[in-house]
């Protein structure tokens, strides 16, 4: 066998355990075996809006998989992947609809289709090139709004599902409080944050701006790469093969990381992964040939190893009731996190309602900057809702980790992967209602003048009359004349309370309705854990369960054979137990593998 390839490593394993009949741990091994082979390494290209990202997603593939347009942002994620051929597939639920590669740009970009209006998940381009041959998988997700935009909390619900972040930004400025912020998310969840900082062909001042996000970097506590890059440069490269221009665009470094760092990465995992599901499945065959052999060798110590056998059965059976340890601790730790979440939502959205009513009364008419408020609210909320995601995401793992130790203190090997879909449940959001805009022409304030002078004139030229003055006097005219000033403002200040109480209940309803579809979401996402963690751990108490029982087994055999039985046995178990540890042997070698050089020559 390969010392190399994990397949075949699997494939050993499971003839080795084929003769015992162990369905569960063939089950287990050809899970190992279905990972690896349709593992993928997924890489998020994020970034503010016109930032650069299509074009670097074209400059590492080497393709024009990714429309780019000078003022047209791109709407729906695009999934660059792998293909024998250039195949192009919009993707809506379990709806999929190839098109001709020269009509993707009208249903992933702005122009053609604004705002997502046909529903689209995400587009699939699949392109024969060597990067991705690997199993690399590039998302290029849209900018529209910036990273505290819907967009950017549906961007940070997908980090956890990704291998590796590449955040974009030009290098026409220095990283942004919300590119910070979002950084900052993006490396407690995801395993690999990288930088790229685009342009650099453009602005004279590129080197300063990069050592000054590196300090930013710094500051902040994020160990992530800076990878300075022109996609102009590397796509003349691209077109005339010109390899010094390729390595003046700086993408090699960057193409050496994925390869090196993302898919390296990914690769040791699975092997990691191999290897432990290997070792684990083999030492539990192995146990039950280990005890039968005690018992063959010395049958008068096999009611000693009875008794020990059947105590360990007992703890095992114990492990897969409802009342064992790992079970209430999984239990209590979702009713805690689910509890806690939904705290931590609401009291985010309680604040943003807070300042939005602050912020209204100081801005007075809230129709002249109904643009500017409503869109800062769903920045504030969808920034909240995308916190709230990735805390729960953290509270998930550590609550994984509590589980694992009532199993093993080898925690990192038992932990199921904890990987979620990216959450859409700001897109049920409805939008918020602008409110009523009243006429308040010349028209009406002078009606209104007139109304409120009126009655002013009409008032204080009775009163003059007891004083011997006529109806109309000039004290009448003067107190209509302020009246009717009185009156003007006084409707003013009604209308623009009238909006602002209209926009502060609209601004209550949009967030109520966030808080209601991003809680539903995380409540889901929690049973979904829960459930996850459940069915592994049961899973592994009742593979120990029947590897107890199997060993108990072999024991009360060996007692009740014939000598020449025993003979026969105690010759061929030690070429069992060596097989298995031929197994093993080979199965760790796996993991010592150097990881592939970076390739500096323009790519295909």
């Amino acid at each position: 066998m390969s010392s190399t390839d994990p397949v075949e490593a699997v494939d050993l394993a499971l003839t080795a355990i084929a003769r015992y009949g162990r369905p569960d741990l063939d089950e287990r091994l050809r899970h190992a075996r279905t990972r690896v082979l349709d593992g993928r390494t997924r890489v998020l290209v994020v970034g503010e809006f016109k930032q650069g990202k299509s074009m670097l997603v074209n400059g590492l593939v080497g393709a024009p998989v990714c429309p780019t347009f000078d003022d047209i942002a791109t709407a729906v994620p695009t999934v660059v992947r792998h293909a024998e051929k250039v195949t192009i597939t919009l993707v809506r639920d379990t709806e999929r609809v190839e098109i001709p590669a020269d009509e993707l740009a009208d249903h992933v970009c702005e122009q053609g289709n604004p705002g997502n209006r046909a529903g689209w998940s995400h587009v699939e381009v699949g392109v024969p090139r060597p990067i991705l041959d690997g199993g690399l998988e590039i998302v290029d997700t849209p900018g529209v709004g910036g990273l505290q935009s819907v967009h950017g909390a549906a961007t940070m619900s997908a980090l956890p599902s990704a291998d590796a972040v590449l955040l974009v930004s030009d290098t026409s400025q220095e990283y942004t409080a919300p590119e910070m912020e979002f950084l900052r998310h993006a490396a407690s969840v995801c395993p690999t944050v990288a930088c790229v900082l685009t342009k650099n062909d453009l602005y004279p001042e590129w080197e300063r701006i990069v050592e000054l996000n590196r300090g930013h970097l710094a500051a902040a506590g994020v160990s992530a790469e800076i990878f300075p890059v022109s996609s102009t440069l590397r796509w003349h490269a691209v077109l005339h093969s010109d390899t010094d221009a390729n390595t003046e665009s700086g993408f090699p470094a960057l193409v050496g990381y994925l390869r090196r760092r993302v898919l390296g990465q990914a690769d040791r995992i699975a092997r990691r992964g191999v290897i432990h599901d290997v070792v684990a499945v083999t030492d539990q065959v192995a146990g039950s040939l280990r005890a039968e052999l005690l018992a063959q060798q010395n049958p008068e110590s096999a009611a000693e190893l009875l008794r020990g056998l059947t105590a360990a059965q007992a703890q095992a059976t114990a492990l897969k009731e409802r009342s064992a340890r790992w079970q209430q601790t999984l239990n209590d730790g979702v009713a805690d996190l689910n509890a806690d979440i939904d705290y931590d939502l609401r009291d985010r959205m309680r604040e943003i309602s807070r300042l939005a009513e602050d912020e209204l009364l100081a801005a007075g008419d809230p129709t002249k900057v109904w643009e500017q408020f409503s869109g800062w609210v769903q920045q504030e909320v969808a920034g909240a809702a995308a916190a709230n995601f990735v805390w729960a995401t953290q509270r998930a793992r550590y609550l994984a980790q509590q589980v694992a130790e009532h199993f093993s203190t080898d925690r990192d090997q038992l932990l199921p992967a904890l990987r979620n879909d990216p959450s859409d449940a700001l897109a049920s959001v409805r939008r918020m209602v602008a409110p009523s805009d009243e006429a308040w022409g010349l028209g009406n304030k002078a009606l209104t003048g007139m109304k409120g002078g009126y009655m002013g004139m009409l008032m204080f030229g009775m009163l003059g009359t007891f004083l011997g003055f006529a109806l109309i006097n000039p004290v009448g005219i003067a107190a209509g004349i302020v009246m009717g000033g009185k009156t003007i403002g006084d409707e003013r200040k009604r209308l623009i309370t009238k909006r602002q109480n209209e926009a502060k209940t609209a601004a209550r309803r949009y967030v109520d309705d966030v808080t209601f579809q991003v809680g539903k979401d995380s409540r889901d996402r929690l049973r979904a854990v829960q459930r996850d963690l459940r069915n592994h751990f049961t899973e592994q108490a009742e593979q120990l369960k029947r590897t107890l029982a199997e060993s108990q087994q072999a024991a009360e055999r060996a007692v009740k054979a014939s000598q020449g039985e025993r003979d026969a046995r105690k010759a061929e178990i030690p070429a069992e137990l060596e097989a298995r540890a031929v197994v093993r042997r080979q199965v760790r070698a796996l993991l010592p593998r150097a990881a592939p050089a970076a390739k500096a020559a323009v790519p295909a």
